[in-house]
């Protein structure tokens, strides 16, 4: 079975699911968000702001594929791309962190390691690019898939509360508690990839 992990472009895009595809949570500031929506540019929207920090910042993303087949994806980018961050009683990001946005995995692909792999994918993207952290904005009353991640999954996967908030805690995750991943990244990519197995198919009774 191939496994990969590819750098999110705008030629990928499609390969996100439909409603993150248009999701403008984390890119626009919460008034230009709801007017996106009203006016149903939301799509084009996603689309100019990834265009616009991969010219300016580089790769934003991850698209993970498992037999060709999509099966989730991680955004982040530094703080200045990030609108909404600003929004958030825990802000701001500190000026040496990316912000990590969202990401999400597949029902059928999930519990199976997916979500500390693409940790370790963009930890050592931004390693190689100079970054010292990534902070995310968690949600500790999470309850079902959304733009923001659950705080329990963020400190499962490394990251350590720098902020609490009942709500909205920020959280941190040092790079340099992760040097050994620069070495070590692609095998463990292999081998946590490795042990995924596709969305098993239920027999009728």
């Amino acid at each position: 079975m191939g496994r990969r992990l590819v750098p999110l472009t705008l030629d990928n895009l499609q390969d996100l699911p439909k409603r993150c595809r248009s999701c403008v949570f984390w890119e626009l500031d919460p008034v230009r968000g709801a007017a996106a929506l009203k006016a149903g540019t939301a799509a084009l929207e996603k689309e100019s702001w990834i265009s616009a920090v991969l010219l300016d910042w580089g790769s934003c993303g991850r698209v993970v594929y498992v037999d060709d087949r999509p099966v989730g994806f991680v955004l982040y980018a530094p703080p200045a791309y990030v609108p909404r961050s600003t929004a958030f009683p825990t802000s701001p990001v500190a000026p040496d962190a990316v912000q990590l946005m969202t990401s999400f995995i597949m029902p059928g692909y999930q519990g199976q390691g997916l979500g500390r792999v693409m940790v370790q994918t963009v930890a050592k993207d931004l390693l190689r690019r100079g970054f010292k952290a990534i902070e995310a904005f968690g949600d500790a009353r999470w309850k079902e898939p959304g733009c923001l991640l659950p705080a329990d999954h963020l400190l499962a996967v490394g990251f350590k509360t720098v902020r609490p908030h009942p709500s909205h805690p920020r959280l941190r995750l040092e790079l340099r508690t992760t040097l050994s991943w620069k070495e070590d990244v692609e095998m463990a990519l292999d081998r946590l990839l490795g042990a995924v197995q596709k969305e098993p198919v239920l027999r009728p009774l």
